[in-house]
């Protein structure tokens, strides 16, 4: 399964919209600030699994802050991040959350700067910002049959 990982887009929804038709992921992820711009490519590939958390920019959201789902047979916690101090690069209470939750990978975003790590037995991906800055990114996880999962991040124009 291929998973396209997005986060930051802040109002640019056009490098994300551009590397779903690209690409044509198994499902798309959208890890906070830019809610609507989620909702745009949401709408432009209605096909496509979308699964979405709301961020700190993301103002009176329905969205939840976190959530947890299951892709390709692995347990997945998705949130922006900044609930649990990811600023400081300090992953350690977002790890234990997800080891509570039974979840061997997360993504997260927040800092606007790509990770691909694991700590604790837990893989942690953040796609980087696809919406500021000079260094547009998204994160292409892919989760194997066997319950593998490898991470690639990857530059956005």
């Amino acid at each position: 399964m291929k998973i396209l990982v997005f986060s930051d887009t802040h109002g640019s929804f056009g490098p994300m919209l551009r590397a779903v038709r690209e690409i044509r992921p198994d499902a798309v992820v959208h890890l906070g600030d830019g809610e609507k711009d989620a909702a745009k490519v949401r709408a432009e590939c209605p096909d496509v699994p979308f699964y979405q958390v709301s961020g700190n920019c993301d103002y009176a959201s329905a969205l939840p802050d976190e959530t947890v789902v299951e892709l390709g047979g692995v347990r997945v916690l998705l949130c922006h991040g900044h609930r649990y101090a990811v600023d400081w690069g300090r992953f350690d209470s977002m790890v234990y959350a997800a080891q509570e939750k039974g979840c061997r990978l997360v993504l997260f975003g927040h800092t606007h700067r790509a990770e691909n790590t694991e700590l604790g037995g837990v893989k942690l991906v953040n796609p980087g910002t696809a919406g500021r800055g000079s260094a547009k990114s998204c994160a292409m996880v892919e989760i194997f049959d066997n319950g593998g999962v490898a991470a690639e991040i990857r530059p956005l124009s």
